[in-house]
């Protein structure tokens, strides 16, 4: 393997303003390059869509590491419970049960309330001509879609939603404050509480699936109670991610924003390119398990490897013209939404959104343009917008 190291750490990259160009000085060292500590940096399409699917690499952590970063308090304990770091066999029943909640068919059965939604949050825009992306549509979007699955009232979305916010620093945590670790717990210890009473006395959204479920009961409610923390978390700031990452891309590339308005039928494809031309998804960690050889490349047993999503989906050898916004292009092998075992349970839920927040900017605004204020939110593999303000005329 290439001693070569990167410039800036694979962390960085997800929330810079253009990490593509040193994605692509990464690529030409190899499929596999060696980063920060030892750490495996997978940067090629093939190499990363392989790895994704190798049950020789585990999704959990050691518990020393999560020690390390989350400390001790109540936080430690939510890394290891969830799906997302999770291996068969216990992976297996908890997919089972929140994969129900998220099939197609019922995300489908959504659409109408979605729609009305979205033209909800739309008003003040169409009023005003001004809208922050982010804070008017694709963060409350999500969230009271998500709110209104899981079972919570809508009388409860403005205490949650803090809660989940600080909880989502769990996903950064190589880069908490000691402050922020105590948030974090504080958080975690509120929301499994109010989660827990949800699944006991609810009688809608997953609290209703959980009853009738005895597979799910037999999980017990602590690893329910935190995989849904974590669908509520994923949800939203993936959701978030493409919305935001989405529009940025139609406002750089107006030619594609025009070619959507006269072809609103090719929006289920421009959503598979804003997940493969600015991934929400940037990176995935995984350990090795055993050694493997990659491209020529060995990585040991033990060692981190980080799966660069955002530079695998850049990759000239699986996309023609990678660096060019093309709202048809098929077809669109991206890894935006993972792959393999862990693949983005909430993927059906995100194309919906997705889909017709982009129909209604493309058809309901003649006119879409940056106001100023636009801001990069910083996460280490997280990649979206904190603030992308717009000026908009009403068609």
């Amino acid at each position: 393997m290439t001693d070569a190291r990167p410039r800036i750490q694979a962390v960085d990259l997800a929330s810079s303003d253009d990490p593509y160009p040193e994605y692509a000085r990464l690529r030409e060292q190899g499929a596999v390059v060696r980063g920060e500590f030892g750490q495996s940096l997978v940067v090629r399409h093939a190499a990363a869509s392989a790895l994704l699917r190798d049950a020789r690499l585990a999704s959990h952590f050691p518990p020393d590491f999560i020690r390390l970063t989350l400390g001790e308090g109540p936080a430690a304990a939510f890394p290891g419970r969830i799906v997302l770091t999770q291996d068969p066999p216990e992976h297996t029943e908890l997919r089972r049960f929140l994969g129900r909640a998220f099939s197609v068919a019922a995300v489908r059965a959504m659409t109408d309330d979605v729609r009305a939604l979205v033209d909800q949050l739309l008003v003040p825009a169409l009023d005003t001509g001004r809208m922050d992306l982010v804070t008017g549509l694709a963060v409350p979007l999500p969230v009271t879609v998500i709110c209104r699955l899981i079972g919570i009232p809508d009388a409860d979305r403005d205490a949650v939603l803090p809660r989940v916010v600080d909880l989502a620093k769990v996903f950064d945590a190589a880069n908490l404050t000691l402050a922020e670790r105590g948030e974090v717990d504080v958080a975690v210890t509120w929301l499994r509480e109010y989660v827990a009473a949800l699944l006991r006395d609810g009688d809608s959204g997953l609290a209703a699936l959980y009853a009738d479920d005895p597979a799910a009961r037999r999980v017990g409610v602590g690893p329910i109670v935190d995989n849904l923390l974590f669908l509520f978390h994923a949800g939203f700031e993936t959701t978030m991610g493409l919305l935001s990452n989405g529009c940025a891309a139609l406002l750089d590339q107006p030619d594609q924003l025009d070619r959507l308005r006269a072809e609103p039928g090719l929006v289920s494809t421009a959503i598979d390119e804003f997940l493969r031309f600015d991934s929400p998804i940037q990176n995935a960690i995984r350990v090795c398990r055993e050694p493997i050889v990659q491209d020529g490349h060995k990585i040991r047993a033990g060692r981190s490897v980080m799966l660069l999503l955002g530079a695998a989906n850049r990759d000239p050898a699986a996309f023609h013209e990678p660096d060019r916004l093309d709202i048809g292009r098929t077809p669109n092998p991206h890894l935006g939404f993972g792959g393999g075992l862990h693949r983005c349970l909430g993927t059906a839920l995100a194309r919906l959104m997705g889909e017709l927040v982009f129909t209604a900017l493309a058809t309901r605004f003649r006119d879409l343009g940056r106001d100023h204020g636009a801001r990069r939110r910083r996460h280490g593999s997280l990649r979206s917008f904190e603030h992308l303000p717009l000026v908009l005329r009403p068609a």
